[in-house]
C-alpha cells in the first residue's frame, strides 16, 4: 500500500494524541509485578503496547512481540524473574536486534536464558524463577530500555539491585521516567551516586493509574507548524502535561527555535490538559543538538531542517542504528531522494551542510517497517506539494490514528496500490 499526501492551505485543528507508549509499557510491567488485576487507564492502543498486554496474559508458551523492541527487553526481564517457561520471539528484524547485554546481566543475576538461534539475538528460551539480585555493572551507553527492564524487576529480587552504569549514560530521562513510575507504585528507587541506582527488595503497591498523552507523537504536529508559512495556523494537542517527565517533552523547547510557541490551557478536573501550538517568526541559521536524551525525536528534526534550508549537526545518535531499522542510513537514503545530501561522520553523528543533489522526479519514501519514518516524512508535503509514502500502515506501532488525525487537520490522503 502507498499513500499520496497533499496539504491544506490553512491548519486550525484540535487533536487528541495517543497515550504515551513509554509510560503505558512501563505501567503494564509494574502493574503485573504487583500481582494484582488492576489495569492502568487510558493505555496506548499502539502495537507495542498490545503485544505486552498479550504477553502478560501468558496464553501461550511462545510469546511473539513482533517488531516491538521495548516489549522484547521489558518482557525478557519480567519473564526471567517470574515463574514459568516461555520462548519469546519477534519479526525477522527483531531477530537481528542485539539483546546480549541484557541477557548477560540477567544471567549474572541468576536467570536461565538460552538463545534459540544466533548468539546475542532473539528468540530466547526463558525459565523464569525467583532471582537473587545484588550488585551489577552494565554500560551506560546502551539502550536505556535494558536499564529500565532491570530496574523494574529490581524490587522483587531477593537482595534488590545496585546497578552501576559505566561510561557515558545516554537517554537518562527514560531511566528517570522508569524510576518515577516505580515511585508511583510505592517503591523506593534512587540514584545513590551519579552513576549508580539502588533499589531494595520490597513490594510494589497496587493503585489506579491513568496514562498521559505522548510527547513523541506531538513532535509531528510541531513539525507541521514549523513547515507552514501561514502564521495564522495553530494546533491544539489534547492530553499533554506541562512539566511532564517524558524526555521527549523537550520537543517544545527545540521547536521554539523554529518559531513554534507552546502555551497550556487550564482545564477543569473532568477534562484533558491541552497544549496550544502557534506559529511565529524564526531567527535560526544553523542547528546543533545532542539527541542523547531524546533519540526518538531525531528523525523528525533530521527531516525538517534541510527542508527549511537550515544546516545542522546532530550528535548522540548511537542508538538509532539498532532501532526498527538503521535510522541513520534510512534517513540519509530517503532525504537524498528529495535532493539533500546528509553525512554521518561516525555512528553517532549526522549533519547537513547545505549540499544539494538532483531530487527524484517522483520520489517514494520507504518506511523500512519503521513507524517514525512514515510520520516524520508525511508533513514534508507542506513544502514539497505532495509526498508518496510506502507501507504507511507502520504507524500502528505507536500512533495508530495518525493518518485519521492528518485528515482531520485538512490533509488529503490518497491510497494507491
Amino acid at each position: 500500500m502507498q499513500y499520496i499526501i497533499t496539504c491544506p492551505e490553512h491548519i486550525d485543528t484540535s487533536i487528541t494524541l495517543p497515550a504515551s507508549k513509554s509510560i503505558s509499557n512501563r505501567a503494564l510491567i509494574i502493574q503485573a509485578l504487583t500481582k494484582g488485576g488492576m489495569m492502568p487507564e487510558n493505555l496506548s492502543d499502539c502495537d507495542d503496547t498490545e503485544v505486552i498486554i498479550r504477553g502478560l496474559s501468558k496464553q501461550s508458551d511462545v510469546i511473539d512481540i513482533k517488531a516491538a523492541g521495548t516489549a522484547m527487553r521489558f518482557m525478557t526481564a519480567y519473564l526471567s524473574a517470574t515463574d514459568g517457561e516461555y520462548t519469546i520471539t519477534g519479526t525477522e528484524r527483531m531477530k537481528h536486534r542485539p539483546i546480549g547485554i541484557l541477557v548477560d546481566a540477567l544471567r549474572y543475576l541468576g536467570a536461565e536464558i538460552e538463545y534459540v538461534g544466533e548468539e546475542g539475538y532473539p528468540p530466547l528460551h526463558i525459565r523464569g524463577r525467583q532471582l537473587e539480585g545484588g550488585s551489577l555493572q552494565i554500560p551506560g551507553n546502551v539502550s536505556s530500555q535494558y536499564i529500565s527492564a532491570l530496574l523494574m524487576i529490581a524490587p522483587i529480587l531477593t537482595k534488590g539491585l545496585e546497578l552501576k552504569l559505566t561510561g557515558n549514560i545516554i537517554s537518562r530521562p527514560y531511566i528517570d521516567l522508569t524510576l518515577h513510575l516505580m515511585h508511583e507504585f510505592g517503591v523506593s528507587a534512587e540514584w545513590s551516586d551519579f552513576d549508580t541506582i539502588s533499589v531494595k527488595s520490597q513490594a510494589y503497591q497496587q493503585r489506579a493509574y491513568t496514562i498521559e498523552s505522548d510527547w513523541s507523537a506531538a513532535s509531528y504536529w510541531y513539525e507541521i507548524l514549523a513547515l507552514t508559512d501561514d502564521t495564522r495556523s495553530k494546533v491544539a494537542l489534547q492530553g499533554l502535561k506541562d512539566g511532564s517527565r517524558q524526555g521527549d517533552s523537550a520537543v517544545r523547547y527545540i521547536f521554539s527555535l523554529l518559531g513554534i510557541k507552546t502555551s497550556f490551557k487550564d482545564k477543569d478536573s473532568n477534562s484533558l490538559p491541552e497544549a496550544i501550538l502557534t506559529r511565529h517568526s524564526r531567527m535560526l541559521n544553523r542547528m546543533e543538538y545532542d539527541f542523547t536524551n531524546q533519540p526518538d525525536l531525531a528523525q523528525t528534526l533530521i527531516a525538517v531542517y534541510p527542508i527549511l534550508g537550515i544546516p545542522f549537526h546532530f550528535t548522540g545518535l548511537g542508538t538509532l542504528k539498532i532501532k526498527e531499522t538503521d535510522r541513520i542510513e534510512a534517513m540519509k537514503r530517503e532525504m537524498e531522494k528529495l535532493g539533500y545530501i546528509l553525512y554521518s561522520e561516525n555512528e553517532t553523528e549526522l549533519s547537513w551542510n547545505g549540499e544539494r543533489c538532483e531530487p527524484m522526479a517522483e520520489p517514494i519514501i520507504e518506511t523500512y517497517e519503521d513507524h517514525r519514518m512514515a510520520m516524520s516524512f508525511a508533513p514534508l508535503a507542506i513544502k514539497l506539494g505532495k509526498i508518496r509514502i510506502n507501507h504507511p500502515e507502520v504507524v500502528s506501532k505507536s500512533y495508530p490514528h495518525y493518518w485519521d488525525d492528518l485528515r482531520k487537520a485538512g490533509f488529503h490522503i490518497q491510497e494507491v496500490d
